[in-house]
């Protein structure tokens, strides 16, 4: 049995409405400096999302024990009692009286451009929730407001447990002497190709300078798979190719999930690698970032297929 993970990130709702035409075809350049612009959307959709909810919304498909510490607002009655019903822990996901859950509303056109607005509500008030007294073997410090992120970092760090700094979309938010601050309290890192970039310039250091300071980064690189940097080394691990590409909202999120199984159920770091390629892979063929609902067998079966390795108590 797998022990638990605390999840420290956002929980949100995604609203995602369709606009059936082109931008380009209704804001005009020439008037760009005085824009007012409205557009018909006959399709939307409300979509759980948040990096927490997403990483532990994938970690409990793979049977892991997700406690996702977040702060939600009023408003998010629905998003706990699924979460509920599925079987995770939701004790450390705080409501905060009079506010709305983060939410980011998204206008997308037929050339997949998108306009969109985020209200971080209830996410302001993540540094006020307190982790402490809660001993497990790993957590991760993902997307959140920047206070909520140093403050679990930091308590982590002080309770003496490892974690994983995954900066994501915090990137805007975090400078070089914050990166740099951050990795000195956690014990690895996840980033994208992109990311890995933007760290390297903000920081001064190369992924493998920082790396020699941490177990571990992982920089995942879409299709085409993920590097692992560890003990010096630098190892390519291999994309599993999906069913179909439809949507990679939420993708390294799925990753994360499968990395933290992995380190979790006494893997390497290598074979965790290759278990978030695998979830990556089965998030990016369906729509949203958490429809997707694979039995455990089923993912076994293909992580099998894929990679010659299987879960944990899995024949």
């Amino acid at each position: 049995m797998t022990s638990p993970v605390l999840i420290c990130g956002s929980v949100a709702f995604d609203t995602i409405a369709v606009f059936e035409g082109r931008f380009k075809d209704h804001i005009l350049a020439d008037r760009i400096h005085a824009l007012s612009v409205s557009f018909l959307v006959p399709s939307m959709r409300r979509e759980y999302g948040g990096c927490a909810g997403n990483i532990a919304y994938n970690l409990n498909l793979l049977g892991g024990q997700p406690v996702p510490v977040a702060t939600v607002g009023e408003d998010a009655t629905d998003y706990l009692q699924r979460f509920g019903q599925l079987g995770i822990d939701v004790s450390l996901i705080r409501t905060a009286p009079g506010t709305l859950t983060a939410q980011c509303f998204i206008t997308t056109d037929l050339d997949d451009n998108q306009i969109s607005a985020f209200h971080p509500g209830a996410m302001e008030f993540s540094s006020e929730n307190d982790l402490s007294g809660r001993q497990v073997p790993w957590a991760i410090v993902a997307p959140d407001s920047k206070s909520g992120m140093i403050a679990h970092a930091e308590r982590l760090h002080a309770q003496g447990i490892p974690f994983i700094f995954d900066l994501g979309q915090a990137m805007p938010l975090f400078d070089g002497e914050d990166i740099s601050r951050m990795l000195g309290l956690a014990q690895a890192m996840t980033v994208n190709d992109y990311e890995a970039s933007v760290v390297e310039q903000r920081t001064g250091k190369t992924i493998v300078e920082l790396a020699r300071h941490l177990q571990a980064v992982v920089v995942t690189r879409g299709a085409g798979g993920a590097t692992l940097y560890q003990d010096g080394h630098e190892k390519h691990v291999d994309a599993v190719v999906p069913s179909a590409v439809i949507d990679p909202t939420g993708c390294g999120d799925a990753h994360r999930a499968g990395l933290l199984h992995g380190l979790t159920s006494g893997w390497s770091w290598l074979d965790s690698c290759k278990l978030g390629n695998l979830m990556g892979s089965i998030k990016i063929a369906s729509r949203g970032p958490q429809n997707h609902a694979p039995t455990r067998a089923e993912i076994n079966t293909e992580l099998h297929a894929q990679y010659g390795i299987r879960l944990p108590g899995m024949v």
